[in-house]
């Protein structure tokens, strides 16, 4: 169960990290009027999201169940604030196709990473609580 939380966490960061990239490359620092998404709400989620990682990749050679404990209640605040940046990118993508005028640096996001990322985070959270619970051994 350890491996495969930490399996899912990495390809989620990595679907982030494509998002991450394009935000940033299509001026959501730039030009923060243009986005939905403020910085503080991008790089907080992603900020930590990467402080969890790293305490359960430590937590997998320490093999600490507090520090399972403490990953999985980072991730609490990882997801709200997923959602609210999902909730906040939604109605902007439903309106693109609509839009004839410049696009938010979040609509440039390609729709299936979204929604993989998404999925793998749900996947994550999962797999961490039951990994914490001591399910599937250590």
């Amino acid at each position: 169960m350890d491996i495969a939380a930490l399996i899912a966490w990495l390809v989620t960061a990595g679907g982030g990290f494509v998002m991450l990239g394009t935000w940033i490359a299509k001026g959501g620092t730039r030009a923060p009027e243009t986005t939905r998404l403020s910085p503080g709400l991008v790089f907080g989620h992603f900020g930590i999201a990467a402080v969890g990682l790293v305490l359960w990749i430590v937590y997998l050679f320490a093999d600490s169940r507090a520090l399972a404990w403490i990953a999985f209640i980072l991730l609490v605040p990882v997801a709200l604030l997923g959602f609210t940046m999902f909730a906040r990118w939604l109605p902007g993508y439903r309106a693109r196709t609509a839009s004839t005028g410049e696009a938010a640096p979040e609509q440039r996001f390609p729709v299936a990473v979204v929604g993989a990322h998404g999925l793998l985070a749900v996947t994550t959270v999962v797999l961490v609580l039951l990994a914490a619970l001591g399910v599937g051994g250590s």
